[in-house]
């Protein structure tokens, strides 16, 4: 599992932990099924989202099937007496129905209006570091990276050479997506400078002032000074130019199959949700175009 992943894994054990305290199980073969539940409600009842508490009952899930694996695997405890791991008590616990929330995207002129206006030296006290950043939006754009994707990217899996960029995405899954030629005009504008910025031992693609690499938090604060600073009229985030990525990209090819592929999407159910941003495309087209469409007429 990613590092982001495992720090989340043990947040929500941590917060079972203390849940199973105050409620006196001291022992995790105590916990039932009937405690996950009231568990997930009490998740739910301090305005978790639903997304946040099916992954706490990831963890857990996880978690009791390890202890099993673990129990499996010595048989006897120091006392010579079987050990006993219960059912996994989070097996059959649902979280509550996710709202379903289309993902906001910028139109393909909007988002070239964000992009012909890169950030300059006036505005972030370093020229080298206003090159950086719009190298960054770019190639979130160019590539549809993920945030974790983008600031573990290292020298050697950039292929310039041809336009090529290879990144480690969820499960450790590696896939190369190309590269747009504005981006690697941006992204080798960038590594010229960049030696002036790194420490000689740093890989990272992308460093911060301190010469190491950039951060996932610093990125997000970065694109949204940028937004605030050339009034774009929604918040500006490293996701926001990964979902525009895939909504232009399917509108235009119609090629769920291939969007999913540079996504990096296990599952294409996960793509889908992008044709439902094509429909809504296509009816606003209707609405405005078609003789008898349901737009007010005087």
């Amino acid at each position: 599992m990613s590092a982001h992943t495992r720090a989340a894994y043990q947040r929500d054990l941590a917060a079972l932990a203390a849940w199973c305290s105050r409620h006196g199980i001291a022992d995790w073969k105590d916990l039932d099924h009937g405690h996950v539940r009231a568990f997930a409600a009490h998740s739910h009842a301090g305005g978790l989202s639903p997304a946040s508490i099916q992954r706490r009952l990831s963890a857990i899930r996880s978690f009791y099937a390890f202890l099993q694996r673990e129990a499996e695997a010595r048989n006897m405890n120091a006392a010579g007496q079987r050990e006993i791991v219960p059912a996994n008590p989070a097996l059959d616990v649902r979280a509550p129905k996710r709202a379903k929330r289309l993902p906001r995207t910028l139109d393909a002129d909007q988002m070239a209006r964000v992009l012909q206006t890169p950030p300059v030296a006036a505005e972030v006290a370093d020229q080298r570091l206003a090159i950086r950043d719009h190298a960054i939006m770019e190639l979130l754009y160019s590539s549809g990276l993920r945030l974790a994707e983008l600031v573990g990217l290292d020298l050697d899996r950039l292929d310039l050479a041809d336009h090529m960029v290879w990144v480690k995405g969820k499960g450790s899954k590696e896939r190369g997506v190309p590269v747009g030629s504005r981006a690697l005009a941006a992204l080798e504008r960038w590594i010229a400078v960049r030696a002036g910025l790194a420490q000689p031992d740093e890989m990272a693609v992308f460093v911060g002032q301190t010469g190491r690499r950039l951060g996932p938090r610093a990125v997000q604060l970065r694109l949204a000074d940028i937004a605030r600073r050339q009034g774009v009229p929604v918040k500006l985030h490293p996701h926001l130019f990964r979902h525009s990525f895939a909504s232009h990209l399917l509108e235009s090819s119609q090629d769920l199959r291939g969007v999913q592929e540079l996504l990096g999407h296990a599952d294409i159910s996960t793509t889908q949700v992008y044709t439902h941003l094509d429909f809504q495309h296509l009816a606003r087209i209707y609405d405005q175009a078609h003789p008898r469409a349901r737009r007010n007429r005087r």
